[in-house]
C-alpha cells in the first residue's frame, strides 16, 4: 500500500482477476518482492495463512497446519474457504474476503448450536467482539489518516510522516488496551504490535461488508439456498452499485451477541 494511501496495490492474474494480495510457497521469494515494494516507499506485510482456495479448480490442500487446529477454528476456516467457491468475482477482494468472512462467523454459530459447545460458542462469541471492536478502532483511524493523505499538497513528507506514525502508534496503544482481557490474540496478534497502511488496507478489506453480508443472511431468515443466490445477483451489479446496497444492508445491522 502506498506510503500515504489506505488503496492497495492490486496484483493481477490469469482467470482470477485482479487482487489486493498476493500468495508465495517460498519465503524469500515473498521477501525479495517486499524489498522491492520497500524502496519505492510502500507499506508492507507479510503474513501466514492456513488455508486457502483454488476456487474448485483444483483440490485444496489439508495439511496439519490445519487440521491441528481446534475444532471450532478449523469448522470456521474450512465455511471461509468454501464459501470462496460459491461466490467469487473478479477486483473485488473486500466482497470476496468479506462474504466469506460472514459465511465463516455465520456458518460456524450454527455449527455450534447444533453441537451443543458452549465453551466454543462462547470463545467464537470472544473472537467476534474482538473482531468488531478491533474493526471500529481501525475505521477510526483509517478515517483520520484518510483525511491526512488528503493534504499531501499541502503538508511536506516529513510532516505527513510524523502525524501518520503517532495515529498507528494511538491506533497500536489502543488495540493492546483492548487486547488486555481477551484469552486469545486478536486480529492483529499479540501486543505490542506495529502497524502499518498494509495491516489497515487487509484487515478492512477482510471485514468491511461483513454486517452487510450477515444482514442479508439475516433478511433470508438464514437460508443459505436464498442468501447465496442474492449474493450471486449483487455480485452481477456495477461496483457502484454493489457498494451502494452494501452500505445500506450495513446500515441496518445490530450485532446480537
Amino acid at each position: 500500500v502506498p506510503e500515504f494511501s489506505l488503496d492497495p496495490h492490486q496484483w493481477c492474474y490469469p482467470v482470477v482477476g485482479c487482487q489486493a494480495y498476493r500468495g508465495y510457497f517460498n519465503l524469500e521469494r515473498a521477501r525479495k518482492e517486499q524489498a522491492r515494494f520497500n524502496a519505492q516507499d510502500y507499506d508492507t506485510f507479510i503474513g501466514a495463512v492456513t488455508a486457502y482456495s483454488t476456487l474448485g479448480w483444483f483440490n485444496d490442500p489439508l495439511h496439519t497446519g490445519f487440521t491441528s487446529l481446534p475444532d471450532d477454528r478449523m469448522v470456521a476456516l474450512m465455511f471461509h474457504e468454501l464459501a470462496h467457491q460459491v461466490v467469487y468475482i473478479k477486483e473485488d477482494t473486500a466482497f470476496n474476503e468479506s462474504f466469506a468472512t460472514a459465511v465463516e462467523l455465520e456458518g460456524l454459530r450454527i455449527w455450534l448450536e447444533q453441537q451443543a459447545s458452549e465453551a466454543g460458542f462462547d470463545r467464537a462469541l470472544q473472537r467476534l467482539e474482538h473482531r468488531n471492536r478491533t474493526l471500529d478502532l481501525v475505521n477510526g483511524t483509517s478515517a483520520q489518516l484518510r483525511q491526512l493523505y488528503q493534504q499531501q499538497q499541502v503538508l511536506a513528507a516529513d510532516v505527513l510522516r510524523g502525524r501518520k506514525a503517532t495515529l498507528l502508534e494511538e491506533l497500536a496503544l489502543a488495540y493492546a488496551k483492548l487486547s488486555e482481557d481477551y484469552p486469545e490474540p486478536g486480529p492483529f496478534g499479540t501486543p505490542p504490535v506495529r502497524l502499518n497502511n498494509a495491516n489497515l488496507a487487509l484487515f478492512q478489506q477482510y471485514n468491511q461488508h461483513v454486517p452487510a453480508f450477515r444482514q442479508l443472511l439475516r433478511d433470508h431468515h438464514y437460508d443459505f439456498g436464498r442468501f447465496y443466490d442474492s449474493v450471486k445477483t449483487l455480485s452481477r451489479a456495477t461496483p457502484e452499485a454493489r457498494e451502494q446496497q452494501l452500505s445500506a444492508l450495513s446500515q441496518r445491522f445490530v450485532e446480537h451477541l
